[in-house]
């Protein structure tokens, strides 16, 4: 009698059910990193502005708006540039779409001082 070769039913629905485990457990961590990875990147978007404030300082006795810096589009946040006088500047990050799930880390600030809030959700 000649032995059949392949897979059964019951294997086959071990498998489907190992992957879906596998795929529920890998899936959060997937986005949680993605939220991280665009979080880190307006960061670095937002201290390229601080360096470009300080710089438009120097020329010009007074912080700039957005506009005069060129402005600044991204697909994950809303970056705006308020408190502009002087000796003053605050830029802001607001999370939109998807990246509104980063949930304590919706709205990022950095100012004139350094200031950088919330402070747990910057890198450095």
């Amino acid at each position: 009698m000649k032995r059949m070769l392949g897979v059964t039913l019951l294997e086959l629905m071990i498998v489907i059910a190992i992957l879906a485990i596998l795929a529920g457990i890998a899936y959060p961590s997937y986005q949680r990193y993605v939220l991280e990875a665009n979080r880190t990147d307006i960061e670095g978007e937002l201290l390229k502005l601080q360096l470009s404030q300080e710089s438009y300082r120097v020329k010009n006795n007074a912080f700039a708006t957005l506009a005069q810096l060129g402005g600044l589009t991204s697909k994950h946040y809303t970056v705006t540039v308020s408190n502009v006088g002087v000796s003053t500047y605050t830029l802001q990050a607001v999370a939109t779409g998807s990246q509104q799930a980063d949930t304590n880390c919706t709205t990022l600030t950095v100012d004139q001082s350094d200031n950088r809030l919330p402070a747990s959700c910057w890198k450095n």
